[in-house]
């Protein structure tokens, strides 16, 4: 078991905007009301998804609510490493670097199945803090850090989060000892703050990355 350090980093695309929604909501039968009349639910993937989410981990009434619950509720089609598609989790790094490294890395991912030689991308990033204690992965389960598959790191980690697990610390492998974090609680991420915007250019034929401030 390990404690993430405090300030945690997260890089979301800019193009999905921080409107905060839920940071003022008082009650949880606000919340699904609030759900309901701003068409969150209207998709049958995020209505599934939020049924899964336990009412005590459905964060609202403070700053960014609406961030954490997005991370939870708007999973990708296909999941994340350590988490399948019928819910989200909220992935973060101990460095910043370590971030802009693991979303060049996906962005130049797409980049080649788009066939395009060279993309752009700005990100809003945030800093939290990540309470509670993270479970490190078992040295003999290399194939939970596989480059090519997630099959058996999603089931791990699935099979970690009934299980009541906070979450998940493991080592980057886009960004040479970086730390990155996979949080299943979002009652336990807090103080979350928007930092930086960062623009992203990468090119698909190297592993460059070229960042800068906007």
């Amino acid at each position: 078991m390990v404690s993430a350090p405090y300030p945690t980093h997260r890089l979301i695309p800019s193009q999905y905007p921080p409107i905060g929604l839920f940071d003022t909501v008082a009650t949880a039968a606000d919340l699904d009301a609030v759900l309901e009349l701003t068409g969150w639910t209207n998709d049958r993937l995020v209505a599934h998804r939020l049924a899964r989410l336990p009412q005590s981990e459905r964060v609202f009434g403070r700053p960014n609510s609406s961030i954490i619950l997005a991370a939870f509720l708007h999973a990708a089609p296909d999941g994340g490493r350590f988490n399948g598609p019928d819910l989200g989790a909220w992935y973060a790094t101990a460095e910043l670097n370590t971030a802009i490294a693991e979303v060049g890395h996906h962005l130049r991912r797409e980049l080649v199945a788009r066939g395009l030689a060279t993309g752009r991308r700005t990100f809003r990033a945030y800093r939290a803090r990540l309470a509670g204690s993270f479970e490190t992965l078992p040295p003999s389960r290399r194939e939970l850090l596989s480059a090519t598959s997630w099959a058996a790191s999603q089931a791990y980690g699935e099979a970690r989060r009934a299980a009541g697990a906070t979450g998940i610390a493991y080592p980057s492998l886009r960004h040479q000892g970086g730390s990155c974090f996979c949080a299943y609680r979002p009652s336990l991420i807090d103080d979350v703050i928007q930092a930086e915007h960062l623009a992203i250019t990468v090119t698909a034929a190297t592993s460059r990355i070229e960042v800068s401030r906007l």
